[in-house]
This record gives structure tokens, C-alpha cells and sequence, in this order.
């Protein structure tokens, strides 16, 4: 699959939450200053080529909806960029946010519950 420009991504977003809609409801959920009519349509275009959307055709308008799932595409970034830049480790990459970043105790703790809480699924599962 392949990795989405940032532009590209803003319009998945879009279509990821309406689920189906036409050129003008995804420039209506744009921020100011809005983009032209032809770069989102551009954007569709490219986005359809990929394999990331589709449309159905009602007269000469077209509706279009996303293919692949937001949990799908984030699941494939999120292995692709830990493959990328922390050679497949989790454990890199977490000390790396945990150095780089001031988190609190708070967060920690909720880091390592969820932690606490897949090893002890995955212990009963190989039990």
C-alpha cells in the first residue's frame, strides 16, 4: 500500500468521517482559506488511481467513498514507519518518545497498564 502525501491524507481524513460525498462536502470541511475546486479534485483523482477510493456516478455527478479503512491504513503507517526509522523495535522507538518527549507520571502509568494488560492476555493465550 502505499503512503499518503499530506494532502492526500487531509482528504482521506475527510472521507474517512463523512463515508461518501461529492468535491463540495469535502472543500466544506476544509479550513480557510480553502483550496481550489480542481486541486481536491486532482487530489480525488490521484487518491482513486492508488486505490484508496472510488466513486458511483448519479448523472454526472460523482459520490465518492473510501476503499481502504482508517484502522487499516494506520496499522500499515504505523509498521512502515517503525520499519523505517527504528528498524522494526518497539522498544527503540519507545525510548525514543519517552527520552524526547516530557511525559508526565500520569502518562507513564497509563503507558505501562497497557503494557501490564497485553502481556497478561498474551500469557493466558500461550498458557
Amino acid at each position: 500500500m502505499k503512503e499518503l502525501t499530506k494532502a492526500e491524507e487531509q482528504v482521506m481524513q475527510i472521507l474517512w468521517e463523512i463515508n461518501e460525498g461529492v468535491i463540495h462536502d469535502i472543500i466544506a470541511r476544509i479550513e480557510d482559506p480553502k483550496p481550489a475546486y480542481n486541486t481536491i479534485s486532482t487530489i480525488v483523482r490521484i487518491l482513486e488511481s492508488k486505490g484508496f477510493i472510488d466513486h458511483t456516478a448519479v448523472g454526472r455527478t460523482h459520490f465518492y467513498y473510501p476503499l481502504i479503512e482508517k484502522e487499516e491504513y494506520s496499522r500499515r503507517y504505523f509498521k512502515s514507519f517503525l520499519s523505517r526509522y527504528f528498524k522494526g523495535s518497539f522498544a527503540k522507538l519507545t525510548s525514543a518518545f519517552t527520552e524526547s518527549e516530557n511525559l508526565s507520571i500520569q502518562e507513564m502509568e497509563e503507558i505501562r497498564k497497557l503494557i501490564d494488560k497485553t502481556l497478561k492476555a498474551q500469557r493466558k493465550e500461550h498458557a
